[in-house]
């Protein structure tokens, strides 16, 4: 396993560790606050996860680019990575729609699972560059074909995604790091955040009226359902939170990593660079939560202030690791969460992939065997695990930390064989 920086693959783990456990509770109605995110209007823990691992795609592109090439071989690579990771996350939503010969059942579920096995092969082994480009594009083409071609079940699959959404931030921030140096990055960077703001408060929405921030009648939300109709978050169904329009201010948040990782490659010496971290990272707070009294922090609508505000947070956590690990060489601690930092895409595609191969498989109804069979998980948590607590959140809190030990195996299992597996 080639020379990391240690705490970048810290925070990485981190934020790996809390997606799981906020994504994954044993019961949606039964979670502690600061596990959930905002109903709308501002900012939870669980709110700065996704940005921070935008924030670290930046970082990480820097620096895995020690020279900056530009050819085609390199346009190449990141077009064939962003499909590749834009893919997986597409592959998440057809997965439960795969029907196929009539089957039910387990027979359906190991066609489900064939087709499966071969996606994870095609899109995440090394192989030739120009078939890895080639498989791609074919799968990300089959894909749209079945989603915008009219055919049922895949009609209604959700496209946008966290996946997709990384895909994205991935290929312009990696095109913009190679074409254009700090100085134009941090310009382009604020531009997009200033247009943002201008075009969320100041254009009318179609067929609404004034311009507004709330929920689904926003010009973000408009443009979701004109665009994608019948495509986006199942929860809305009129609009995403991983959307069109907000994926312009998310590549803000991955152009603040892109400056953040010219600092740590920056001739500094190391107590400078933590030091810079700190005071850009509180600079960004305190800037992002005095814009949110005109522009309020919303994930959902990822606004310019939420940009800063996580992008803040996510410095100042980059800033104190760094010094504790990179500058005082406290490294001893850091194996739990490297091992989760090492593998992220392995945790973000098989995540969802292992509940709903698990949801596939029936069981009978304890409460009541006439009523029917019912899905594997649910089964587990409501008669194995919630009945040994006498506080529900506590039951939905301890099936999120078994979950998360379930994935600490698998990934400890992967670090022991220096398996590190990249898209």
């Amino acid at each position: 396993m080639k020379q990391r920086l240690v705490s970048l693959d810290v925070l990485r783990g981190l934020t790996i560790i809390l997606m799981t456990i906020v994504n994954n509770p044993g019961d949606w109605g039964n979670v502690y606050a600061p596990l959930l995110h905002a109903e709308w209007h501002g900012c939870t823990p669980t709110d700065l996860v996704f940005p921070t691992f935008l924030f670290i795609v930046g970082v990480s592109i820097v620096l895995a680019t020690p020279q900056k090439t530009w050819n085609v071989a390199v346009l190449q690579r990141i077009i064939t990575r962003a499909l590749r990771i834009f893919c997986l996350g597409l592959f998440s939503g057809f997965f439960i729609r795969i029907q196929m010969f009539g089957l039910e059942g387990l027979p359906l579920l190991g066609v489900r699972l064939l087709i499966t096995a071969i996606i994870v092969v095609a899109l995440f082994a090394d192989y030739d560059k120009n078939w890895q480009f080639l498989v791609a594009f074919f799968i990300f083409l089959v894909m749209m074909i079945l989603a915008f071609g009219g055919f049922e079940p895949f009609n209604t699959v959700r496209i946008p995604g966290v996946l997709q959404r990384i895909a994205v931030v991935y290929l312009i921030a990696s095109l913009l790091y190679l074409r254009t140096g700090w100085v134009t990055q941090a310009i382009v960077g604020v531009v997009i955040l200033l247009v943002y703001w201008a075009v969320m408060t100041l254009i009318p929405v179609p067929g609404v009226g004034d311009a507004n921030l709330e929920k689904g009648t926003n010009l973000a939300a408009w443009l979701d359902n004109l665009l994608l109709p019948g495509h986006l978050w199942a929860t809305s169904k009129t609009w995403d939170p991983e959307g069109i329009l907000s994926t312009l201010p998310a590549i803000g948040t991955g152009i603040a990593g892109l400056l953040t990782g010219t600092l740590l490659r920056a001739n500094f010496d190391k107590n400078q660079k933590a030091t810079y971290l700190l005071i850009g990272g509180i600079a960004a707070i305190v800037v992002g939560w005095g814009w949110s009294f005109v522009f309020p922090l919303n994930k959902a609508l990822w606004t310019s202030s939420f940009v800063l505000y996580a992008a803040g947070w996510a410095l100042v956590s980059l800033a104190i690791l760094y010094f504790i690990i990179d500058v005082k060489g406290y490294a001893g601690w850091t194996i739990f969460w490297v091992i989760f930092g090492v593998n992220p895409m392995v945790v973000f595609f098989f995540s969802g992939m292992i509940f709903r191969v698990l949801n596939a498989i029936k069981v009978d109804n304890p409460a009541d065997p006439a009523s029917g069979q019912m899905e594997l998980v649910p089964y587990l948590y409501k008669y194995q695990i919630s009945p040994a607590f006498a506080n529900p959140m506590n039951a939905s809190l301890v099936y999120a930390l078994l979950y998360l030990i379930l994935w600490f195996v698998i990934l400890w299992l992967l670090y022991r064989n220096k398996l590190v597996f990249k898209v």
